[in-house]
């Protein structure tokens, strides 16, 4: 009975323990500047403000405006040698090398079939992810071709979040979370139970809902629980496992345990 009783408690404690995923505060700062967007393996900030993208690094400070475009509507720095910014009132990518110096202009309105491109994200290659709001499809496009790769079924719900690597590409509408590989197959579809943003960890992706914030494995369909302070969450976004929030004035960096 008493083994029985032992073998109860400890799988409770497991199951228990699964719950949520612990976090470790590494540091936080005072940050007066709200326009930090990410910062890479490298340490290099990268900064957006209204019609201007900024890189602080180790190479020096460098910064990109293009007054014809007006204001960017996205910034994707996760490969930082193919920076995509994207100008959705012209319905146009452009792609910056490392020191913000154009490699490729898109202009979308340009190119045939007509593509209304609501969100961007890096790919692998000379690739790009784009949501099609014309025919609510999602296409892997070529930049140096002009030509698209692959393009998956169209999918369902009003589009809130795109984010990829470059293997995978994760697409959160208002009805489901899509996740898709290299060649535009779909992997999982799981139901949107409330979540706004969505950011990637190496495959592993940290979802928002209000102010909390949820972890969903890359092998498991159950999202778990970010235990965090009671923090206003204003931006957030992941490197290497290593979760940033900014709370309005000051920049916390914590340390994602997945017990």
């Amino acid at each position: 009975m008493k083994y029985v009783r032992y073998i109860s408690i400890l799988i409770s404690f497991t199951l228990f323990g699964q719950q949520n995923i612990s976090t470790k505060l590494i540091s936080k700062q005072t940050l007066d500047d709200s326009t930090l967007i990410s910062i890479d393996k490298f340490n290099t900030h990268y900064n957006l403000n209204n019609t201007t993208l900024f890189l602080k690094g180790s190479k020096g400070r460098f910064e990109y405006t293009n007054l014809q475009l007006g204001d960017i509507t996205s910034a994707n720095t996760f490969n930082p040698l193919k920076i995509n910014l994207f100008y959705k009132s012209f319905n146009t990518v452009i792609i910056l090398d490392n020191r913000l110096s154009d490699i490729k202009k898109i202009d979308f309105n340009l190119l045939s079939p007509l593509r209304i491109v609501s969100k961007v994200s890096s790919a692998n290659d000379n690739s790009i992810w784009i949501f099609n709001s014309n025919t609510q499809q999602l296409e892997l496009f070529n930049f140096i071709t002009n030509k698209t790769k692959h393009i998956t079924l169209p999918t369902e719900g009003n589009i809130l979040d795109l984010k990829s690597n470059y293997n995978f590409c994760w697409l959160l509408t208002d009805a489901f979370i899509y996740t898709y590989n290299y060649f535009g197959s779909l992997v999982s579809k799981l139901p949107n139970n409330g979540f706004e943003e969505l950011a990637e960890s190496n495959g592993n992706i940290i979802l928002k809902r209000g102010n909390n914030l949820f972890y969903l494995n890359r092998d498991s369909k159950k999202t778990l629980p970010i235990s965090l302070p009671n923090l206003l969450i204003n931006r957030f976004f992941v490197t290497d496992e290593t979760l940033y929030i900014y709370n309005g004035e000051m920049l916390h960096q914590y340390q994602l345990i997945n017990d």
